[in-house]
């Protein structure tokens, strides 16, 4: 057996000599810092305030935390609130870090309260104990923004034509059974002839193109339903909201497509972070099992 080595604890623990953490909510956060108390030599001194969740009212804790020459800034990832608090301190030149809610959790058994998560948070900060998140440059942010935008529109697009489907079985238009899905020319051309009156299931088929024109007797018995006005007044609803969010995507493409282009190459190191090109950083990253920023 060795002879048990004693070791006794150092000030070298600590790594940052001056902190700030926020516990952040929807409409204020409660700040504390953590500097070295101005009479006591080697004590701590801890200071609690809130702050409210305001352009003006955050810039001027930026000011204040300079000012007391603060070395790093710790939020909490809760929900969208932590933006205004990370963009703003960032933006006035402070080193601010997001950290994971799991990683901040306080021990088992004491109170939680804003003021004392804001402290506990501190302390981790000072000792180094987090482990901050990614949160991507602005023009990442600007592009996700984009990408995901038209992503939604697109998965709005698709519900449409899950509805135009629906109203059509209710009209007992069998048109979906026959043509591959309910996007393509001769699907659309078929469904404007019925919205415009036109009844006749042999007229309808007879709008098919290329290869649908080889369904044709298939097309007129599944043409051959009860589609009237009220029908047709849905369906153009449902197209001219197609239409609309297609044009919307189109757009955002472009803009997509702009904003990729504007970027300057990835370097070596953060092509294999991010997968190689400013389009892959764009893409939603795989969820952690752990529950961490939204991006």
């Amino acid at each position: 057996m060795s002879k048990p080595q004693v070791i006794d604890d150092e000030e070298h623990e600590r790594v940052h000599e001056r902190v700030a953490a926020i516990d952040v909510a929807k409409d204020s956060g409660v700040v504390c810092t953590r500097l070295p108390h101005p009479s006591r030599p080697g004590a701590r001194q801890s200071t609690v305030w809130t702050v409210r969740a305001r352009m003006g009212a955050v810039g001027k804790l930026a000011r204040q935390l300079k000012n007391s020459g603060i070395e790093l800034v710790t939020l909490e990832s809760t929900s969208d609130y932590w933006r205004i608090w990370f963009f703003v301190l960032e933006g006035c030149g402070l080193a601010v870090q997001l950290v994971n809610a799991a990683q901040a959790k306080n021990l088992p058994g004491r109170p939680k309260t804003d003021k004392l998560d804001a402290m506990w948070l501190a302390r981790l900060t000072e000792m180094g104990l987090l482990r901050p998140s990614f949160v991507p440059p602005a023009a990442i942010r600007d592009l996700r923004d984009y990408t995901r935008a038209r992503t939604r529109l697109v998965q709005e697009r698709t519900r449409c034509y899950q509805r135009l489907e629906k109203l059509l079985e209710g009209a007992l238009v069998k048109l979906s059974s026959v043509a591959s899905k309910l996007t393509t020319e001769s699907a659309k051309d078929m469904i404007k002839a019925m919205i415009a009156g036109q009844r006749d299931p042999k007229v309808l088929a007879g709008l098919a193109r290329t290869r649908m024109k080889a369904k044709h007797d298939d097309l007129v018995e599944a043409l051959d339903g009860m589609f009237d006005d009220h029908h047709g007044e849905l369906a153009r609803m449902l197209l001219d909201q197609i239409a609309f969010l297609d044009e919307r995507a189109t757009q955002l493409t472009t803009r997509i497509t702009a904003a990729v282009a504007a970027m300057p190459a990835p370097t070596p190191s953060s092509a294999s972070a991010t997968g190689g090109s400013p389009a892959a950083a764009a893409r939603p990253r795989p969820r952690s099992p752990s529950p961490g920023p939204s991006w």
